[in-house]
């Protein structure tokens, strides 16, 4: 190369250099507001800093996910709280080849669900049922036979236990199943009454449940009969039970005693908004008598009701002593979190919508236990709430908000891996995605009547060996929470003079102990200015990250740079 071709190279290279420069210094300055609030800032953010974890180099820090690695399971972890695990049964892992889940099956893969983090399982009913999902019992003393045995039952809470695993199940007191005995003497005894007048001393069942001879909302015909008609809110083959009857509560009162003694934990309380349809006030004081029942059995039992409202609505349910209901305000495709991952709710709105939650339901019982959760098996799959070129770093991100919040959070089966389904029940239901070959030992047919449903992410197979699957990212996030009191059981303080349209900030305190949590909720990167955070957080910086993707956090110039969806938790 010649000396005049050198000399213009070199010209071009200083000239390319200033222009970086130039613009990285006004973007730094652009983006902080006179009071060190972090806004959001266009562009991709990158910076000439590619230094590994917690290391330095003339220019700043970059933190990448290896900085987590050296966190521990915190042991300060009071009953009640902590991190559950839904599971359906049916669905989940396929021990005998018949396509069916079952205890055996999800036996082997307790070491799965411990590994990611989880020390609580939540199982949708597990008693005999005629339907695959199991919410019309016919035995609420019994393992269903298409899950296997009681023995398998017994071999499975052992296992649990070894692994240090709460479990809670299903109880349906709201119905039964038509098929359960308790209605079958009821129904042979009114179709012999033959116009006489009915007398419960000689069927007592016949006040086990709502006969009238009026049909009213939500009554069927009782078979057999002109006449005479039964409740069933849901389903006309889920006949409700009439829980005013003390002989059915001391039927219920044996059943838990039962469940206790083959090792559970606690329940969880299907429907409790149904027990007694639009009359909130008895509903709590079933709830109440079940409470104070459980709790003479057993007082470190842990009880949670569905009562499916907004707020407003399940928060008096907390004055009948259980300790949590579950949390549908942040849940569901429209509920605080995805919302606010799509971005259509402020990201400083995110932790003003926990104080206020917590503000709310405290008011009814200050010691109650928050239950968060994203979705269930009433939900359509989370995956399919996010689209576009950030989809994949919204999913992640939204299951890390949910186990962020305080109080014993729950994850759906699958959600670790981004399964997907919606509409009927059946597609919401799944067989867990374990491998591509849908014959692979273990998989799982799934609910006959399920749609043909195209994956949107790989099988778990494929997504353990990906540092960034969503598994792995949940994972991540998993022994982030386990690893920081203050998440499960802190107090939360929004941040109201550093949180932004695109910036959520809070802290979490417990026993004296503080963390700082700020979440770029945004498509873009975010800049904070890291003296607006010293007067919060005195203690030796960050100390974990959640990232979407390869992109650091960075510390340059006393300007901390956070990727799109990326999370920074300082104590």
């Amino acid at each position: 190369m010649n000396k005049i071709k050198q000399i213009t190279l070199l010209i071009i290279l200083a000239f390319a250099f200033c222009l970086t420069a130039c613009s990285n210094q006004s973007r730094l300055t652009d983006s902080v507001n006179e009071d060190g609030a972090g806004t959001q800032v266009s562009g991709t953010g990158e910076t000439d800093i590619e230094s590994d974890n917690n290391s330095e180099n003339e220019t700043g820090n970059a933190f990448t996910m290896d900085i987590n690695e050296t966190l521990s399971k915190t042991t300060d972890i009071r009953p009640g709280y902590g991190t559950t695990y839904e599971v359906f049964v049916y669905s989940f892992f396929d021990s005998d080849g018949d396509g069916i889940g079952d205890f055996n099956g999800l036996t082997s893969r307790l070491e799965y669900i411990s590994d990611l983090g989880f020390d609580g399982i939540w199982m949708m009913p597990i008693s005999p049922s005629p339907t695959y999902h199991k919410y019309d019992v016919t035995d609420y003393y019994g393992i269903d036979p298409e899950y296997g045995t009681m023995a398998d039952f017994e071999n499975f809470m052992a296992a649990c236990n070894e692994l240090g695993i709460r479990v809670i199940i299903d109880l349906v007191i709201n119905h039964s199943s038509s098929k359960h005995p308790w209605f079958l003497r009821a129904v042979e005894y009114l179709k012999g009454l033959d116009g006489a007048e009915p007398d419960i001393t000689e069927c007592p069942e016949l006040d086990f449940y709502h006969f009238s001879r009026e049909r009213k909302s939500g009554y069927y015909r009782v078979p057999g009969t002109e006449d005479w008609f039964y409740e069933a809110v849901f389903w006309s083959e889920m006949p409700d039970l009439n829980l005013d009857n003390e002989q059915l509560r001391t039927e219920i009162e044996n059943i838990t005693a039962f469940w206790f003694a083959k090792g559970v934990n606690g329940f969880r309380i299907d429907a409790a908004k149904e027990f007694f349809s639009g009359a909130p006030g008895k509903n709590i004081e079933v709830l109440t008598w079940f409470n104070d029942m459980v709790k003479i059995q057993n007082p470190d039992a842990y009880i949670v009701a569905e009562v499916w409202d907004t707020a407003a609505v399940y928060a008096p349910y907390l004055e009948s002593g259980i300790d949590s209901v579950f949390n549908f305000t942040f849940a569901n495709q429209n509920g605080v979190i995805a919302k606010t991952v799509r971005g259509q709710r402020a990201a400083s709105a995110f932790g003003k919508a926990m104080v206020e939650h917590d503000e709310l339901l405290s008011s009814f019982n200050p010691d109650y236990i928050d239950a968060p959760f994203y979705t269930n098996h009433d939900l359509g799959r989370s995956a399919g709430y996010y689209n576009g070129d950030f989809a994949y770093a919204q999913a992640k991100t939204a299951l890390a908000l949910n186990l962020l919040m305080s109080g014993n959070t729950f994850t759906y089966y699958g959600d670790e891996l981004g399964m997907n389904g919606a509409g009927i029940d059946e597609n919401k239901r799944l067989a867990m995605f374990w491998s591509e070959d849908e014959k692979a030992p273990g998989m799982c047919t799934g609910p006959a009547d399920r749609e043909n449903i195209k994956k949107r992410y790989p099988s778990y197979e494929i997504q353990k060996d990906d540092p960034l699957s969503i598994f792995n990212y949940t994972r991540n996030a998993l022994r982030i929470r386990n690893a920081f009191p203050e998440i499960i059981q802190g107090k939360v303080m929004n941040l109201d003079d550093i949180a932004t349209e695109a910036l959520a900030a809070f802290t979490k305190s417990y026993d004296g102990s503080q963390i700082t949590v700020l979440a770029n909720l945004s498509t873009e990167e975010v800049v904070v200015k890291l003296d607006s955070i010293a007067d919060i957080q005195t203690g030796s910086g960050i100390t974990a990250v959640l990232l979407t993707d390869e992109k650091p956090v960075k510390i340059e110039d006393g300007m901390m740079m956070l990727p799109p969806f990326s999370i920074v938790i300082f104590k």
